[in-house]
């Protein structure tokens, strides 16, 4: 191939014809009967599907093509004949308001120029093409022209399943499994006229994995997520009034970069413990505890007002006369649910005697499923687990660490958390120090939005993180159509590849009822 040629994907023109037919002839040669289009049925074809049909040009020159229609798949099912799924070639079996399958009906590379990969540009823009237009999947009826050599002693399924296996090589049927399609049935007497294949085909299907049934047939939203961490800097405050003045700077911040979420830290309200220092520590939290109503409350407005989702940190929280670490999840439509921190570590408990929740911190959220781990929780990978299991593709881990060394144990397990369960895991901690606080004086963060370990994502797997013990937010994007695409095609694929035939998981605490048939199963699938 000459390092000059230029190669150009576009669609199809009604004044392409001539070139299409000449490239046709020579891809199929003798091999399939009239393999070309007639001029009437390419004007009908363009005329009803335009964005569906696609040619590769060479310096000018037309190379390669794809031709596809929309169908109602039900209409024919997985026994079908060429003639059908085409209406007989008058493609009157298009059907672009209830059609929910890519069908494609031809695909072919002139011989001069296979070597190329001009048939895998065609695929990719096939696929590009079935995730805008949101169908459930692409469909082919693949062509076996390999067969009819190994067909005295070989059957049809015989000869698939050694190509599948890498024992024979088929010059469509190899590429296409090559680019994720699976073979769901053999077809006899598929194409009339196809010698090579000896009129057998291999139905090939491609699952779109963004397909959204409650949108047909149109754009899909984006998947991008904004997020907006909070690295809170401990500081004594005068009154109750002052410390919200600074959290509302925080979330107007946040928002004024339309962000979806921000997240504040672990304790971040222990500042307001200060005029309780002279107490016992025990005590003192839980005057700390009577704020915490309030603070809810305004962090419920807050969401509202500047039309943001709301992580709001962990607060102390005394319930029928017990003591737990939680905090609440504010969505921008007003509405709130409380999690809870289920792992207590030994200073908590000692100190202040802490107990632990028995939540699944899951929530439904306008972008998808999130979790909240509340610092040492994240230490846990069976959490992180059942959080995936439960759908979550973000978890918020608001913490406080007091040494460097505790502030490793966090960072080193959501990094691990984010990779085990393909997920982001976004970190918020306190910084500075609050001298007059006994049990909190000392503070080391260093925030940060964490990713899996894959090519679509940063070497290092950090998106972002702050500058360690320094007040600041952090605010990125993340993209959850990458996390689908590193679940169906990662180089490792953790959530498919557990061994569910040796080990299994189980929540045995309270699950919110739209969660208890997905994350209280055990992992026997």
């Amino acid at each position: 191939m000459s390092q000059t040629q230029r190669i150009e994907l576009r669609r199809l023109e009604p004044e392409d014809y001539a070139a299409l037919r000449e490239a046709t002839i020579a891809a199929y040669g003798d091999a399939i009967d009239e393999a070309a289009w007639s001029p009437e049925q390419f004007r009908r074809l363009l005329s009803l599907f335009p964005e569906g049909q696609f040619c590769v040009e060479v310096d000018g020159r037309i190379a390669a093509a794809a031709l596809s229609i929309v169908v109602r798949y039900e209409r024919f099912g997985d026994d079908h004949t060429y003639d059908e799924i085409t209406g007989d070639g008058t493609f009157a079996t298009h059907d672009p308001k209830r059609g929910n399958v890519l069908y494609g009906i031809d695909v072919f590379v002139h011989p001069e120029y296979r070597g190329m990969r001009l048939a895998r540009r065609l695929y990719d823009a096939r696929k590009e093409l079935c995730e805008q237009l949101n169908l459930r999947a692409i469909v082919i009826g693949g062509r076996l022209p390999g067969y009819a050599a190994y067909a005295d002693r070989m059957t049809p399924q015989e000869y698939v399943r050694a190509v599948a296996l890498r024992e024979l090589s088929d010059p469509v049927l190899s590429f296409q499994l090559a680019n994720d399609f699976r073979v769901k049935k053999i077809m006899r007497g598929y194409l009339p006229g196809d010698r090579a294949s000896k009129e057998y085909a291999a139905l090939l299907e491609w699952n779109n994995i963004y397909y959204d049934p409650d949108q047909h047939f149109g754009i899909r939203e984006k998947s991008a997520v904004r997020i907006a961490a909070v690295q809170w800097q401990m500081r004594p405050f005068g009154h109750f009034d002052a410390f919200m003045e600074q959290v509302e700077f925080f979330v107007d911040a946040a928002a004024s970069y339309n962000a979806d979420f921000v997240v504040f830290p672990e304790y971040f309200d222990a500042p307001l413990m200060a005029p309780y220092d002279h107490l016992p520590e025990a005590e003192a939290i839980r005057e700390l505890a009577s704020h915490s109503a309030h603070v809810a409350e305004r962090l419920r407005e807050l969401a509202v007002s500047y039309n943001i989702n709301v992580i709001g940190g962990s607060l102390p929280v005394v319930e029928d006369g017990q003591l737990m670490n939680a905090g609440w999840f504010c969505r921008r439509d007003g509405s709130s649910e409380r999690y809870e921190k289920l792992h207590i570590t030994p200073s908590e408990r000692s100190s202040w005697g802490m107990q632990g929740g028995h939540k699944l911190n899951v929530f439904s959220s306008d972008c998808g499923p999130i979790a909240v781990a509340v610092c040492y929780d994240i230490e846990f990978p069976e959490l992180g687990r059942m959080f995936a299991r439960a759908g979550a593709k973000i978890v918020f881990v608001p913490f406080q660490t007091d040494t460097q060394n505790g502030y490793m144990r966090v960072r080193h397990c959501a990094q691990s958390r984010a990779i085990e369960n393909e997920c982001y895991v976004v970190i918020a901690g306190c910084v500075g120090n609050l001298p007059r606080v006994n049990n909190m004086d000392i503070q080391y963060a260093q925030s940060a939005i964490l990713t899996p370990s894959d090519f679509a994502f940063p070497t290092t797997g950090v998106k972002t993180e702050a500058t360690p013990n320094t007040e600041m937010m952090l605010i990125a994007d993340v993209d959850l159509d990458s996390l689908r695409e590193l679940h169906e095609f990662g180089s490792v694929r953790t959530l498919k590849d557990r061994r569910g035939d040796l080990y299994s998981l189980h929540w045995k605490g309270w699950l919110p009822s739209q969660l208890s048939s997905e994350a209280g199963e055990t992992d026997r699938e």
